[in-house]
């Protein structure tokens, strides 16, 4: 199974919040941008129906350099996104609300528990540094040993 589909399978069997907040890194500004966002809600809403739960509200953060075209994003592409959402999972998927996060990732973006998951699809190979022995990093680790990045400090 998929780190992240086992990752959403493994927080649904937890007391879900009635909002989930998901934050994309580095999401651009192209067809896949929400790409992630569509498996992560898509999966959370099919475990929720398995287990005769409500569905959340889903909060969703876009983040990418200030330069990123952000109107591309939410003129273009969010209106397939939440026609597609629906169409799969059907009308009683819950809300989605999306905002756009400019700034970089070398710095503070969101507040402290603030977020439930967080993703990142192809920004991972900017990082210079990353900070070890947290408990719930070990697959990024396994995912950064893949690359090679040598210089781990925290």
């Amino acid at each position: 199974m998929p780190v992240l589909e086992q990752a959403v399978l493994d927080f649904c069997d937890t007391e879900l919040p009635r909002c989930i907040t998901i934050a994309d890194l580095g999401c651009s500004s192209g067809p896949n941008t929400l790409f992630a966002v569509t498996q992560i809600t898509s999966l959370i809403y099919e475990r929720c129906s398995q287990l005769g739960q409500s569905p959340p509200e889903f909060s969703i953060f876009l983040n990418d350099l200030p330069g990123n075209d952000f109107n591309t994003v939410f003129q273009s592409f969010l209106p397939a996104f939440k026609e597609k959402i629906r169409a799969e999972n059907g009308s009683d998927f819950g809300p989605c609300y999306i905002s756009g996060v400019p700034g970089s990732f070398y710095g503070r973006l969101f507040p402290s528990n603030s977020l439930h998951f967080v993703h990142s699809g192809t920004s991972l190979h900017w990082l210079s540094q990353v900070c070890h022995n947290h408990p719930t990093l070990e697959c990024f680790f396994f995912f950064m040993k893949s690359i090679n990045i040598s210089n781990i400090v925290c």
